[in-house]
């Protein structure tokens, strides 16, 4: 990195008592491979020079109550070793959810942050609704009214998409009442406060042929995580997660018109299919595209996997990069990590 470890811990020491922060028990610098995450989702930020690492870590995020959200940071310099955790959202007694508080997803929309995250209330229903703070550390307070997602559906897995003058909200309607989980899309208003017309299904798990249905008695198909990517050319990706041959995978969709509409195709084969899923997408300060999620998808092994990853020659795809392991140059601890984990 760019200070010594012990500079550096010391630095974001003095930074999070200025900052007011709460620690938790165990604060400090932490291996990736130590963090127990699901639905992992960095947020890069040029001006700090920092990566901030956010996830579902719950350490039982299926059974109530749900605790909230933690973040992990770094100096940038590689995506091995983060320090916190540093908690940055803690709902109030009267929050509507009390269960199952997953995938935060943090953007920086005009110099202000707002996080989308999945919540469950104490009735079974889930709905993705946005957080706002000043900071990538919060405190983060409820921002839009209510749930984004329709307050009749299960849902879940929200992330943002701009398209010319529009932003839109996409996310899952969860297979426990479709069978056939959905990816959805609904129009926001600009502020984020609110949905704005209906929402419209752009596909169905089922849709993808390799796609195969829960090895459970409900005998389902499954749709996460969706993540949006235009390509240097142009052509609108949409990376989401189902299984194949009961394995999590993340695939890939692709729409002709170039639209958040589609139609919407899919790719004869998953971009990832060793048990990992849940995809987003970030650049590193080289450059580089990542793509981050979780595996093995195994309750409490899940683990954040950062892989690099490169657009296809015609633009209309993306293909993960593989590399060699060697020993952690950055790494504070020196442990080996694939090459593709480094900042």
């Amino acid at each position: 990195g760019r200070y010594g470890p012990a500079k550096w811990a010391l630095a974001q020491l003095l930074l999070s008592l200025e900052l007011g922060l709460p620690r938790v028990q165990g604060t400090g610098w932490v291996s990736v491979d130590d963090i127990h995450i699901r639905d992992p989702f960095v947020l890069a930020v040029p001006e700090e020079h920092r990566y901030y690492l956010y996830g579902t870590t719950d350490e039982d995020p299926w059974h109530p109550p749900a605790v909230g959200f933690d973040v992990y940071y770094n100096d940038g310099s590689n995506l091995s070793a983060w320090y916190g955790p540093f908690p940055v959202f803690r709902p109030e007694k009267t929050f509507w959810a009390d269960r199952n508080f997953w995938a935060p997803e943090v953007w920086d929309v005009n110099s202000y942050y707002y996080m989308l995250a999945t919540f469950t209330s104490p009735a079974g229903f889930r709905g993705t609704q946005a957080l706002a703070a000043p900071s990538p550390l919060g405190p983060w307070e409820p921002h839009s009214v209510g749930t984004l997602t329709p307050p009749d559906w299960q849902s879940l897995d929200g992330t943002l998409h701009y398209e010319g003058e529009k932003v839109w909200l996409v996310f899952c309607h969860e297979w426990t009442q479709v069978g056939d989980g959905e990816i959805a899309a609904v129009e926001l208003s600009s502020n984020l406060k609110t949905a704005v017309g209906e929402p419209i299904v752009l596909f169905r798990a089922s849709d993808a042929h390799w796609a195969v249905k829960t090895k459970d008695p409900a005998r389902t198909y499954v749709t996460d995580g969706p993540w949006l990517h235009r390509t240097t050319k142009g052509t609108l990706l949409m990376l989401w997660s189902t299984f194949k041959q009961n394995t999590y995978c993340v695939g890939i969709a692709r729409s002709p018109s170039g639209t958040i509409l589609g139609p919407w195709l899919h790719e004869r084969e998953p971009l990832y299919s060793k048990d990992g899923g849940h995809p987003m997408m970030f650049r590193n300060f080289k450059g580089q595209m990542v793509v981050a999620f979780h595996s093995p998808n195994s309750f409490p092994r899940e683990r954040a996997q950062f892989r690099l990853v490169e657009e296809t020659e015609d633009g209309h795809s993306l293909r993960i990069l593989h590399k060699t392991r060697r020993k952690g140059r950055g790494s504070r601890t020196g442990m080996g990590y694939p090459l593709d984990n480094d900042g």
